[in-house]
């Protein structure tokens, strides 16, 4: 039997990861002013940050359309079934998108909600389709896929909060805001939302509440996280032997309009 993965593109995956994989991305938009650009077709990471820098206002994402998710599983072509990993439907519109698609769609698909994004989100997309590479049949690796995202997050540290607050996204995080002057905050995932994971005054204290974070937490995958961050060497050296060869992955354009630069992390499947 053969099962098709299909995520979307607030996933992170380096695009040679996803088709080391097999892995079908779907494209958010990303919208600046009056301009909408599809991630990853008309604008990639890089064009984003420099994008991002010269704009006098605040870019703004939007949910792949039903139709788009129809394309997606059209592409995988000859498969017994799909397995539809969303970020997380507290966050986005996505995972409504994909129901409706799976609702008219003529292939049994399962939809999940992740209750994740980035590479937190990457990271089960990678394990379902390493469990339908085992011939399982669709509710196994649907059953597999809603594990591993419940086993899934992400501890990061902003250079600022400010994206996240002015994009909505910023939940019980505000409590962080409000004259906090060279603070580095630290965010995590609970229940599908951002919540704060801490805060600290330097970059190297963060590196060190990541590594400690890391330490205390059982994992069985870990992938490093950033946006432009010089420091990821810094960080997966003192990662150590927590990790082995880790995936780095530059947030792109849908989860970086929301976190902004200098943003650097790790997502990871606990064991």
């Amino acid at each position: 039997m053969t099962i098709g993965i299909v995520t979307d593109s607030s996933c992170d995956l380096p695009a040679d990861v996803a088709r080391r994989h097999g892995i079908g991305i779907v494209p958010l938009t990303v919208r600046f002013g009056d301009e909408v650009l599809v991630d990853g077709a008309d604008l990639d990471s890089a064009m984003f940050w420099q994008r991002l820098e010269r704009s006098p206002q605040l870019p703004e994402t939007a949910a792949p359309s039903p139709g788009a998710f129809l394309d997606a599983f059209a592409r995988l072509g000859d498969v017994d079934g799909v397995v539809c990993l969303c970020l997380s439907s507290r966050l986005s519109a996505t995972y409504q998108a994909a129901v409706l698609a799976a609702e008219e769609s003529e292939m049994p698909v399962r939809v999940i909600d992740s209750e994740v994004v980035s590479m937190a989100l990457g990271l089960v997309a990678i394990n379902a389709a390493e469990v339908a590479r085992t011939g399982a049949g669709l509710e196994a690796v649907a059953f597999a896929s809603a594990q591993a995202a419940s086993r899934s997050n992400v501890f990061a540290a902003l250079d600022t909060l400010e994206y996240l607050d002015r994009g909505g996204r910023v939940g019980r995080v505000s409590a962080l805001l409000g004259g906090l002057l060279d603070i580095k905050p630290l965010i995590t995932l609970e229940e599908g939302t951002v919540v704060a994971g801490g805060r600290v005054r330097t970059r190297s204290k963060a590196i060190a509440a990541i590594v400690d974070h890391v330490a205390g937490t059982a994992i069985a995958e870990i992938a490093v996280v950033h946006s432009g961050a010089s420091d990821v060497p810094r960080l997966i050296g003192a990662l150590g032997k927590a990790v082995d060869d880790p995936i780095v992955a530059e947030l792109g354009p849908v989860v970086g309009t929301h976190t902004g630069p200098g943003v650097l992390g790790v997502a990871y499947l606990e064991a």
